[in-house]
């Protein structure tokens, strides 16, 4: 048949080259994981593929003078990837390793995660590849401003929301929001959250992911029959989520017998003193070298004998390789991504519950949520009332999804995207297609 006559439906699927179906990097583990739902969304599933294609991909140039007079470039990543229940909502990361499936997956989590709290935002990232450890501090402000000013077109306070993430915090946001006011001419302190408390910020915001994290630890706990008194929990990663996890996981009686970082791995049976960690980790930058505890090797933390594991690092630490080893009875995931799709197999098979990534760190942009809140009214709220809020809302979505698993006989990560891609792709059938 002549060219311009192909049926629409063979070319419903072809897909442009960064859309590679045969990426096996976050993305490719984020598609897996909408194949596996696909089954039980009955008459949505029609609008599955919006799920697998961001609506934007924006890649930016991002050029800086260093110290030195010398102009470097780096590359700086948007990815809207759904808009249909609100404005995109996602944190920015500046690492070394950031590439563009990464971001793509990041900002896809962030449309599950987001509807299946039901706050209303669709998923969007950002990062840019830089090993912000090389950079000073001057440098670093001239990296974020002139990231901000080259996606200052997808971004807003009604648009787009970027906040922290990896290697990013309160300052980075800082500028941002002062770039992005200087750019459109009046203060806009909702373009972005995690902000600087007397910038608008919220309180609360920086235990936000890791209260999250020991919530919902706590109701699927209660679920099993798991008590919480006396468990032995293993963190990796000490930083703001896992940190402040492992810090309520011990006040509630629980003991942290291992922890692991970028900087080492360290053990202690009878439990670590987790304020004294904390401290430590807060002077020299990460667990190696802490006195109450014996270092051990890297791969020997995964065979840890713990209750609860917590990756609260980064994604695919978890795999076919060592997920075998794991003695956890429970994984809630800190991080983003950290389990791939076989060793999620290979923990369902030993029994072992994984309490996802998009419902157990979905604390953070709960918070965050309250913050655009109280930015919009310029009123705001205690620490007492947004951690109550906080608390309800997660031991709400966490009840819908464990209900959810029951009923259709799946994981916790499937019940998720079940009642998370339901709701966005009602939205996006509500909304209909335009024009």
């Amino acid at each position: 048949m002549p060219a311009h006559e192909h049926s629409a439906h063979s070319m419903t699927h072809a897909l442009p080259s960064y859309l590679n179906p045969d990426d096996v990097g976050p993305w490719g583990t984020y598609l897996q994981q909408v194949d596996r739902v696909t089954p039980y969304l009955g008459s949505l599933a029609r609008w599955v593929e919006t799920l697998k294609r961001p609506k934007r991909i924006l890649i930016v140039d991002v050029p800086i003078e260093m110290d030195d007079g010398s102009i470097a470039h780096f590359e700086g990543y948007r990815v809207q990837h759904n808009l249909s229940r609100g404005p995109g909502k996602g944190g920015v990361r500046f690492h070394q390793d950031v590439t563009l499936s990464e971001v793509m997956a990041l900002s896809a989590w962030m449309s599950i995660k987001n509807a299946a709290v039901n706050v209303p935002y669709g998923g969007a990232k950002g990062g840019i590849r830089v090993d912000p450890r090389k950079l000073s501090k001057g440098e670093l402000e001239r990296l974020t401003r002139r990231y901000t000013s080259e996606i200052g077109l997808l971004i807003g306070p009604s648009k787009d929301i970027p906040a922290p993430d990896v290697n990013t915090n309160a300052q980075t946001m800082a500028w941002m929001m002062d770039t992005y006011s200087m750019n459109t001419g009046s203060t806009a302190t909702g373009v972005v959250t995690g902000k600087p408390v007397d910038l608008g910020g919220s309180l609360g915001r920086v235990e936000a992911t890791g209260r999250g994290v020991f919530t919902v630890g706590v109701e699927a706990a209660k679920l099993i029959g798991l008590p919480i008194e006396g468990a032995r929990i293993a963190v990796q990663g000490f930083g703001n989520v896992g940190g402040t996890a492992g810090k309520l996981f011990a006040d509630a009686g629980a003991k942290v017998v291992a922890v692991q970082d970028h900087t080492g791995s360290i053990s202690n049976v009878n439990g670590l003193d987790v304020a004294a960690l904390l401290a430590h980790v807060r002077d020299q930058g990460g667990v190696g070298g802490f006195a109450g505890a014996q270092a051990i090797e890297a791969e020997d933390f995964w065979s840890v004998d713990c209750d609860i594991l917590i990756p609260a690092a980064l994604e695919g630490q978890i795999n076919k390789d060592n997920a075998q080893r794991i003695k956890a009875k429970m994984v809630i995931e800190g991080a983003n991504g950290p389990t791939t799709p076989e060793a999620d197999d290979i923990l369902h098979d030993k029994g072992v519950l994984v309490l996802p990534d998009v419902i157990a760190n979905a604390g953070g942009v709960t918070v965050s949520y309250f913050e655009w809140v109280q930015d919009f009214s310029s009123f705001f709220w205690s620490e007492e009332e947004i951690n109550a809020r906080l608390v309800r809302i997660m031991q709400e979505a966490f009840g819908a999804v464990w209900q959810v698993a029951q009923e259709n006989k799946v994981s916790l990560r499937t019940a998720t995207f079940i009642v998370a891609c339901k709701r966005i792709l009602h939205a996006r059938e509500m909304r209909g297609l335009y024009p």
